[in-house]
Order: structure tokens, then sequence, then C-alpha cells
């Protein structure tokens, strides 16, 4: 008992004791003695929680903060408090301020509740959220954090870090032919096998799925981190056996490395994800160029205004013609979407054509694009007060062929403006057809049903099977300008136009040349027996009213 705590009636002190009993929580009365906080009293749950040796631990690791809130003006405090040493015990300290003792002393109730337990559980949650449970392996948020953590080691941004991503390129179908077990048993051998790939002080992180992320230190400069990834390409030379089966595995590897412009752990392996699906298309390791984020922020907001440009009907059709080259009359046009941005201005259809097909936005692109050319084509006929003899051509991109019901599209086109089905060409290109050719089989047969006519676009550049040729219903054979353009200077061009022309003669198909812009192309190309031309030789894409002034004209 302190000193200044002598001479109280022996009731006081019972009764102050029994109110620290009735406390639920560890707790003991501090007072100032000298300038020093002692122990005035102390309930049984403290020596239960504190141990006997409470007095002795508390001067050596409390005493200075009780002394600074005794002597203070504040009416509670409370902090976290850890024994010192290895495995011991967390506690809440509480103080809360009493009224002063009989000889105005300061006095503060002391109170610790035991937080062990809830920081064990804490810490083992932790490492549970941490960690993959298939592998073992830290999980993304762990390597967000180590990622993080190197960011600001790297403070002078100087490149001494890298990131890479790795990403399985066969795994979906090897999880559907083999199933799930399989594919786990995979995804074990696979971490084992990187980790051995790897140095003291890297990190191997599972991000979810097939996709793995190193974080490595640069001890040489950025080499080290293409070395990494020729390790790692390595490592997957051998097959890796699953159940009987041994399974060839290969890999895509995409690289950023950490500077300046990558302030947050997301960013930075963000940017290696952006070069790993460059990775997956060329086939080696690819490291992340600056402006490829932006590049795809620019592609994610063009894909909300496009949305946004088809329901509000603020894209229009320009109409390039396509010429009979041998009586030099107007056989049709081609339409072609354009779109002007209010803000931004025109849109090239080389950059919004391809975030359309990305994001799915090329069905309903491509309905808007059948309806508006069937309705010109019908506006045309009300206009002249007859049946044009023209049609006009319609893309259908590969996407469209496979998500829509593209004879449906045609046929209510079509019924919708009175139309027969001659007046629409379906232009397809190579890889639509190849794709899926029995799907294209089927959506062909319905079309010609229709009577509409199906043109192959940019024949030649890809990898058609020709027997393609002779199984579908294919009318025209477009020849691409980059055969068409160079020809008249380049001998092995115009082997290949003669060789198109010639298949397309013995197939019974017409031909249209593109990319005319000389009257010596147009003339040679009509001597090779070309059906149609079409090029800024004739005429550059015009307005529908334009295109069909110079229709007029053209048959004056």
């Amino acid at each position: 008992m302190l000193a200044s705590e002598e001479g109280l009636p022996p009731e006081v002190l019972r009764y102050r004791q029994d109110y620290l009993e009735a406390l639920p929580i560890a707790a003991a009365v501090i007072g100032l003695q000298d300038g020093k906080p002692g122990i005035i009293a102390a309930n049984d749950k403290l020596n239960l929680v504190a141990g006997p040796d409470l007095p002795r631990r508390y001067m050596a690791q409390m005493s200075g903060r009780l002394r600074a809130f005794l002597l203070s003006d504040e009416e509670h405090l409370e902090y976290q408090w850890q024994e010192p040493g290895i495995g011991n015990r967390h506690f809440t300290v509480r103080f809360s301020r009493l009224s002063p003792a009989v000889n105005h002393a300061r006095r503060c109730l002391l109170s610790l509740v035991d937080r062990t337990a809830q920081v064990e559980t804490e810490r083992s949650l932790r490492a549970e959220m941490l960690h993959d449970s298939l592998t073992g392996l830290p999980n993304r948020l762990a390597f967000n954090e180590a990622v993080e953590a190197a960011i600001e080691a790297d403070a002078g941004g100087q490149d001494s870090f890298a990131v890479l991503v790795v990403d399985l390129t066969r795994f979906s179908r090897i999880n559907e032919c083999m199933g799930s077990m399989a594919g786990d048993e995979l995804i074990i051998t696979v971490a084992r096998r990187l980790m051995a790939t790897l140095r003291a002080g890297d990190v191997l992180a599972r991000l979810g799925g097939d996709e793995f992320g190193i974080l490595l230190r640069l001890a040489d400069g950025p080499g080290d981190a293409l070395q990494a990834a020729r390790r790692i390409a390595s490592t997957f030379a051998t097959p890796i056996r699953l159940s009987e089966l041994e399974i060839c595995v290969d890999c895509a590897v995409g690289c950023a490395l950490m500077n300046g412009r990558a302030a947050q752990a997301g960013d930075i392996i963000r940017n290696a994800q952006f070069a790993m699906k460059r990775a997956k298309q060329s086939g080696r390791v690819e490291v992340y160029q600056p402006g490829e984020v932006s590049a795809a922020r620019r592609r994610f907001s063009l894909e909300t205004e496009l949305r946004r440009a088809i329901d509000r009907d603020e894209l229009s059709l320009a109409f390039q013609p396509l010429i009979n080259l041998e009586t030099n009359s107007v056989s049709g046009f081609e339409a072609l979407a354009r779109w002007i941005h209010p803000d931004h201005g025109p849109i090239p259809p080389s950059e919004f054509i391809p975030v359309a097909e990305e994001s799915g936005l090329i069905v309903p692109l491509g309905r808007w694009a059948l309806d508006a050319t069937a309705r010109t084509l019908a506006e045309w006929d009300r206009r002249t007060g007859r049946v044009l003899p023209v049609y006009a051509g319609v893309n259908v991109s590969a996407v469209q062929l496979q998500r829509d019901d593209v004879a449906a599209g045609v046929a209510g086109a079509l019924g919708a403006n009175g139309l027969d089905g001659s007046r629409l060409t379906l232009e397809l290109t190579e890889s639509a057809i190849i794709s899926d050719p029995d799907r294209a089989g089927r959506v062909l047969t319905a079309l010609k049903m229709l009577d509409a006519r199906i043109a192959m676009d940019d024949f030649g550049t890809g990898y058609s099977n020709l027997a393609y040729l002779q199984k579908l219903p294919i009318d025209i054979l477009k020849i691409d300008r980059s055969f068409v353009t160079g020809m008249l200077a380049d001998r092995d061009s115009i082997a290949i136009v003669r060789a198109v022309l010639s298949l397309a003669d013995a197939l019974g198909m017409k031909t249209t040349a593109e990319g005319i812009e000389t009257v010596e192309l147009a003339r040679t190309l009509a001597a090779l027996g070309c059906s149609t031309g079409q090029g800024y030789y004739f005429a550059k894409p015009l307005s529908a009213d334009d295109a069909l002034d110079y229709l007029l004209a053209r048959a004056a």
C-alpha cells in the first residue's frame, strides 16, 4: 500500500477491494508516490492474468507512460502491449482517471485484457489469407505486399526489381480433358518447377488459376529478368507426367521493370500482365512498354462510348463503289461503318471495329449495318422510282458469325425494307469461315436460300483450305489490296492475282480487286479477266446521297 493510503478506515479499504473484485476484468488502482506510480490495490484477476510479478514487469514497461498519464489532464488512455520476449502474451491496457485521494494524490484505474488468443487467431487467419491453399505459395494479396515493400526499397527508381507474370498456355484444355484433379496436380508440379528456377530472395506466388507471379531482384540490371524468363521457359522443356500421360506444357512470360513510373504494386503487376498477353500472341518473352495501359484504358472508354453510339444511332454508313471492269458501270457498293465522335471527331474503323469484336458489340453493330444498308437501298429505289440494278456488300466478322443468327438478321432487314435477297452481298473473311467451317457452312447455306450472295474478303492473306471453296456456296473472291496495289512492279504479286483469277474462273466465281488506284491497274485487271474493281481510282467511300448521285451520273 502506498503511504498516501495509510490511515484509511478498514471498511473503506474493504469496500474498495470488493469493488475491484466485482469487476469482470483484471484491474488495479494506481497512484503517485514521490512522483512514481505504484499499485494501491489490485483484484485477484490481475494476478491470474498478469502473474504475481506484475509490479516488476509493470514498472519496467508501463511506468513512464502511466506517470505521464497521471500528470496529464486526460480522462482515458488505451494502447496495446506485448510482454517482452518471444511468444509472450498480448494485452489491451487501459488507464481511466479516478478522483484524487484524500491527500489529493492523482489516481487511475489500470485494466488489462488478455488478447493473446485473439492475436494468434488473427495471425493464423492472416497466414491463410496470404497463402494459396493448393500450392502453399504466397497468393495475390501476399504478392502485392511483397511488391509494395520492394517499391519502397527501390525508392530511387534504379530498376533494381522486376515482376514476371507466367501463364500456362494449355491449362484450360488439360483441365477440361483430364479433370480438375489432374489440373491441380499440374499446378503443383509447375509451382515446384518454377521454384527450382529462382534464386535466394526471389518471391514466387500463385496469382490465381494458372497464373504465377515472380518478384526478382536485379543484381546485374534488366538482363537478369530475361535470364530468369529463359530459365522458366527451359524448365517446361521436359514433359510433365500426369497419370499415364506425358503432357507438354508451354507458358507465356511477361515482364515489367520496377521504376518511378509504377507507383503502386497493382500498377507494375498489371503492366507485367499486359506484357504476358502480348507474349501469348508473339510466342516469346515480352517486356512491358510504356503506354500500353493508356491504350487499354482508351479501348475500354471507346467500348463504353461505342455502345452508347449504337444505342443512339450515332453511326453512319459510307458507300464505296464497285465498278464492273468490262462495262465501266456501277455494279454495287461496299457499305462501310463510320463513326464521328462528338468530342474526338472521326474514329477510324481500324480502331473501333477491333473494340467491337473484343467486347461483343460487333453483334449489335453488325445488325445495325445490315438494317441501315437495306434502308439505304430501299430509299434509293424510292427516290428514283425504280428498283436499281445495284447491290450492297456488308461485312460480317468472325465473331458475328459465331455469336449471331446472321441469316435471321439478313431476312429481317430484307423483309422490313421490301428488298430481294440479291440486293445484299455478305462479305466474310477467311478466318470467319475457317474458325468454324461447319457453322459457316450452315450459315452460308441459309443465306443462299434468301438469294443473298457470299463474298470471301481479303482472299489470299490467310490460310484457306481450298477444299472450302468447293464445299461452301461462295460467289465472289475479293483479291486483297496488298496484291493489287503494287502488282505492276512486282512479278510475285501479279502471279498471285493471275492464280486467284484462274481459280475463280475454274470454280465459276466472280472476282473483285481491291485497292485500284490508277487507270493502268484498272485496265490490266480488266484484261486479266477480273470482274469488278474497287479503289480510289474510281471513288473514295461516299455518303449515301453522294453515292446515289455517283451511281446516276455514271449511268447517264
